[in-house]
């Protein structure tokens, strides 16, 4: 026996166990990643529980928070720069954080057209410059932010560079 009270085939099976355990996770996991063929029946639940993960996370509140984050997740997919503060900075000065905002008394609204949403964008406006994947609504927070965003990045580089009506 050693000196802690220990045999040395006790402690070298421990070893070899959390080894074992420690392979076989990896092997579950590596599995999805190299596109095996056959899986264990320990890989679909593996594969849900990471389906799942990845909804939980995408997952948003339903408020100006909210929307500002989901924009931004959809708009690092397409390439479209912006930031947090960049995004609030402008909904606070154009609508005041209210997605149903409608400015019926500038020459864009004297001609018909007027400003709507929480980034205030005109309906040709957001219709050029809609983004995929979002609604058509120009009310939809996240359909209004992204599309502005879209094309203050075309016009001024960045939201970030808007800092006054545009």
């Amino acid at each position: 026996m050693s000196a802690n009270g220990q045999n040395r085939h006790a402690r070298t099976s421990r070893l070899a166990r959390k080894l074992a355990v420690a392979g076989t996770g990896a092997a579950v996991l590596a599995l999805p990643i190299i596109g095996a063929t056959s899986a264990s029946a320990a890989t679909p639940a593996a594969t849900t529980t990471a389906a799942t993960a990845t909804a939980a996370a995408t997952t948003y509140p339903d408020n100006l928070d909210g929307w500002i984050r989901e924009s931004l997740d959809i708009m690092a997919q397409h390439g479209i720069p912006g930031t947090y503060e960049g995004i609030h900075r402008n909904i606070m000065r154009e609508s005041s954080g209210n997605p149903l905002a409608i400015n019926n008394w500038d020459i864009n609204a004297i001609n018909g057209t007027p400003s709507k949403g929480l980034l205030q964008v005109i309906a040709p406006t957001f219709e050029a410059y809609h983004v995929p994947g979002t609604s058509w609504d120009p009310y939809d927070p996240v359909a209004n932010i992204t599309a502005a965003c879209n094309y203050a990045a075309d016009r001024y580089g960045s939201m970030d560079n808007v800092f006054g009506a545009y």
